[in-house]
Formats: structure tokens, sequence, C-alpha cells
């Protein structure tokens, strides 16, 4: 039986459609937000409601597990969330770690972040043999995604069979309170505000299937980036206007007015008891110039290819305009 964490999450329930479309039989976790009825109904799903942080709960879901897709992660760009990511990331890790130690499971596949790779400010390419250095310019995600792979290459170090992975920006229909969504809701909207960023992003489809063909493979003890390309966020949310038929953003946010926005949007947020739209990590995160290199990926697996990134904000829009009309 394959286990997936974070399965009701928006990667893990694109992996858990596509395992059971694939007659796998898989035991789904999941803790703060229950499956849909959709999700529910999927054959060959067992779903679980698991604490990753009670090792008890862990040694219960990996009874019987010959393989793991570790997807589960508190994502959060709001400083309020940092010491709740810097203990739950890591420590889930590591008690699924441990236990696929113990039970001696056939592989471990670990979905972490190019955050995790680690930013200076510097507009260099980035790949996998990159050191994570102290910066400004990393979030608390990304550290603590960091430290959550280090507890996976503790695992490989005492003989487990796991490989890692680092997405980028990933986009795909979503399930309300992704990234994703999230950004065409800002296009939509019709935002005037660009940032001059460049980061990386990929299909949540691309992920699915690189990670399965990973679990697949016999590569082991490796990291891979996972990316479609570098792209600005300018050129993302013209393409996601154009998909949706709206104006795209014209004005170019400098760092003075990214400080400005992001104190406003805290403020709101607070006055609100809401989600801050724009904090200090994603204002800085949104004007530093990254790019990641993807050629690994490919070198290993020559059959994968990646979906154009038209293609997939062509599919994103089509769910998101189909998510306004049912409300």
């Amino acid at each position: 039986m394959i286990l997936v964490t974070g399965a009701s999450g928006f990667l893990g329930q694109h992996l858990v459609r596509y395992l059971s479309a694939h007659g796998k039989q898989v035991r789904a976790l999941y803790h703060t937000h229950p499956p849909t009825p959709e999700l529910k109904s999927l054959p060959g799903i067992e779903w679980i409601c698991c604490d990753l942080l009670d090792i008890y709960d862990v040694e219960d879901a990996m009874k019987g597990i010959i393989e793991v897709y570790h997807c589960a992660a508190i994502v959060s760009f709001d400083s309020r969330q940092k010491e709740k990511m810097l203990h739950f990331n890591p420590e889930s890790t590591a008690n699924l770690i441990n236990q696929a130690i113990v039970q001696g499971i056939r592989k471990f596949v670990h979905i972490s972040s190019v955050a995790a790779l680690g930013r200076t400010g510097e507009a260099k390419e980035i790949n996998e043999e990159a050191e994570w250095e102290d910066s400004k310019y990393n979030s608390a995600y990304g550290l603590s995604k960091f430290i959550a792979e280090t507890e996976v290459w503790r695992g490989i170090g005492e003989g487990l069979n796991a490989v890692i992975v680092n997405p980028g920006v990933i986009l795909g229909p979503g399930n309300g309170r992704d990234l994703s969504t999230q950004l065409m809701k800002i296009v939509n909207r019709e935002f005037p505000f660009y940032s001059k960023g460049v980061t990386s992003w990929v299909d949540v489809g691309d992920v699915v299937k690189a990670i399965t063909m990973l679990m697949d493979s016999n590569v082991a003890t490796e990291r891979f980036i996972i990316s479609e390309g570098n792209h600005s966020y300018m050129e993302i949310f013209t393409l996601m206007a154009g998909a949706l038929d709206k104006t795209p953003p014209r004005f170019a946010v400098n760092s003075i007015m990214a400080a400005i926005g992001w104190r406003l949007s805290v403020l709101q947020s607070a006055l609100l008891g809401t989600k801050p739209l724009i904090t200090k990590e994603t204002a800085n995160n949104a004007n530093t110039m990254s790019f990641y290199n993807n050629q690994k990926l490919l070198n290993i697996l020559p059959e994968f290819s990646y979906t154009p990134l038209q293609d997939s904000i062509n599919l994103m829009a089509r769910s998101f305009q189909l998510s306004l009309t049912k409300k």
C-alpha cells in the first residue's frame, strides 16, 4: 500500500486522483482539512485523519505501507506562522522518516520546494548542488523545508531509499486555499500592479508525473528541481489575465511601494481578522530574481516533458471561472 501525507491539500489531492486512476491502493492522510465527497468517492483510497506530530498516529498510519509520498507541510509567508512552520515541517518529516526506517519501506519521496535551496538576492542560476546560506531573501517557509530536508538526508544516511524533489511555484486547478486560486483571484480583480521578480513555475500535473516516475525508477539518494522554466511575475499575471479576459497589470512596483503595500496589507488583516494578502516575505520574494536549472530531472527521465505554462494557466482559468458560476 502507498501512503500519501497531506492528501487533501493542493498537490496531495492531484496525486491521490492520479494514483486512484492507475489502480493503486492508497492510505491518504489529512489533518486540518477533511477530503471532499468527490475525494472520498475515489476507488482504492483509504482516508485517515492523522496528526503527523503524534508518533503513535504515524506508527499506525505506516502499518503495511511500502511507499511514501510526503506532501504534507504548512505553507505560509505570514510571520505569525513562523514558529508553527519551523516546528511542524521538520518534526513531521522526522517522525515519518524514523518510522519508514523501522518498517523498511521500499521508497520515500519527499516533496520539498525550491525555497529550500535558498536565495541570496544574486541573479545567478541555482541547481541541486546549492547549499543553504542565511540571507534576508530566504523565507521562514524555505528554512523549515531546508531543515526538513536534513531529516531526509539523515534517513538516507541510515539506509533509507529516498528521493527529494524541489518544485517551483505549482500551478493548476485549485481547491480555494492554494496559491494558484489566490493568484487567479488577484488577476480577476484586475489588480493593476506587478512586481519585477522572476522565479520557477511548474504545472501540478507535471509534479505528479515526475514524483510517480521517480518512485517507480531505480533513482535514489538524489534531489531534483521540478520546473517548467523561470518566468517573471509580470509574464505569469499577463498570461492569467489573457486566459480570464481581464486587463493585465500595468504598473511596476518598486521596493518602496512594496514595503508600503505589505505594511498596509498586514494592518488591514489585523483590523479585519483575516490573513494578509501581501506580507514582508511575499513582497521580498516577488521582487527577487531567482533562476533555477531544471536539466537534471530531464537527464534522468528523458521520457519526461513539461506542460507549457500557457496550457496550465488556460486550464486553471477554466476551473476558476467554473467555480465562480457555482457560487
